[in-house]
């Protein structure tokens, strides 16, 4: 049986570029963002007619991120999903999410969208204390997104998703804790709970260099991942990624597709795509440059570069350090059918000492991380590099 397909849009456009963002994104945008939408139905329509090198089955998970996709009318949204249904078979049983700002809508927009079609929605609040959103560059407050969550189930939404940012400059483990209480009487039905990283040229990177941002440090990272785990798994929420969480048949079906290594076609400026086949896969990314991806596409040529044909070797790493982000870990028999080979006698020196740190275990058939390990997961995948 051929393997299902999955989709990913990335929509580049912001209103405000926030401080610590390092996505492809802009808020001076050349074109209308309805004019976008229109470049992305066509980049669908000609990779299908390019023919995809591996037989694929249709499309089981759309995504819509950014940037802020809920930026986009539900026009221009539903010309997308309408594109994708027709070029790749989006079934009715599909999971179709849109990552959405609390600041960029309303019930009326949110009732749209789900008229759309589009059946789960991402919230990015990533903070309810008002100040630490002005710190991050968010546009919106933190009663905003309250309202946003409210109307969102007033819309039709059954299955709704926050993200939160921890490890804040200044903030402490007790603050944190009242984030994620805060997170929880809102009942969602999926917390996604990241640490804060600092990335190269964002303004944060800019404000580190200067002194002027100060994080706190490793330990208490550590206390607020510790207390995410408590705090949620408490309230009923179900730890089955590093840092995602859901309630129970709500985990994020799409996100699961990239740390199980599934087939996915990026589009728009900035996507990546991976295909299992050839070899041992193959990846791309569009051009980041939205002018660039535009009079690519009306010059009736697909935007693709960097192309990476994987190795062995970068298959079989990829296959842990991306598998071993799901708390469910990796099946040895998986690694055996797509290599050729055990575990063991590829990485068994690596595993002994990972078993011997008490970061790694054996259960039932998977490899996954410990308590531990899941604190210290960046140690475990550099094993396997």
């Amino acid at each position: 049986m051929n393997e299902p397909l999955h989709l990913y849009v990335h929509i580049p456009f912001c209103l405000k570029k926030c401080r610590y963002c390092s996505f492809v994104s802009r808020s001076d945008a050349p074109l209308a963002i309805d004019d976008y939408a229109s470049l992305v139905a066509r980049e669908m329509e000609m990779r299908v007619a390019a023919a995809n090198p591996l037989p694929l089955s249709p499309a089981t998970t759309l995504y819509l991120g950014g940037g802020t996709p809920s930026l986009l009318s539900p026009a221009a949204l539903e010309r997308i999903i309408d594109a994708a249904a027709r070029s790749y078979g989006l079934g009715p049983g599909a999971e179709i999410t849109l990552e959405a700002n609390p600041g960029t809508v309303t019930f009326q927009r949110l009732a749209d969208f789900r008229s759309a079609g589009v059946n789960r929605l991402s919230l990015g609040v990533q903070s309810f204390d008002d100040g630490m959103l002005v710190l991050l560059g968010r546009l919106h407050t933190a009663r905003q997104a309250r309202e946003a969550v409210a109307a969102t189930r007033r819309a039709g939404f059954d299955n709704i998703g926050i993200d939160l940012i921890h490890s804040l400059p200044g903030q402490t483990p007790d603050q944190w804790r009242e984030q994620l209480a805060c997170a929880v009487a809102l009942n969602p039905d999926h917390v996604s709970a990241y640490g804060l990283t600092v990335e190269e040229g964002t303004p944060f990177a800019a404000m580190e260099e200067r002194g002027e941002l100060v994080l706190p440090d490793e330990e208490q990272s550590a206390l607020m991942f510790e207390a995410t785990t408590d705090v949620l798994v408490s309230a009923g929420f179900e730890h089955y990624e590093i840092a995602n969480f859901a309630r129970p048949h709500r985990r994020s079906r799409h996100n699961q597709v990239y740390w199980l290594r599934r087939n996915y076609l990026g589009f728009g400026a900035g996507a990546h795509s991976f295909l299992r086949a050839p070899a041992f896969g193959v990846r791309w990314k569009n051009t980041d440059d939205l002018e660039l991806y535009r009079d690519t596409l009306a010059a009736a040529e697909l935007p693709g570069e960097e192309r990476t044909v994987l190795s062995r070797a970068d298959a079989m790493a990829e296959f842990f350090f991306l598998g071993l982000r799901l708390l469910d870990g990796v099946r040895e028999e998986d690694f055996v059918r797509e290599f050729g080979d055990t575990m063991e006698n590829v990485y068994g020196r690596e595993m002994e000492r990972l078993y011997s740190a008490g970061l790694l275990m054996r259960e039932g058939g998977r490899l996954k991380l410990s308590r531990r390990g899941v604190i210290l997961a960046n140690r475990v995948f550099a094993s396997f590099l």
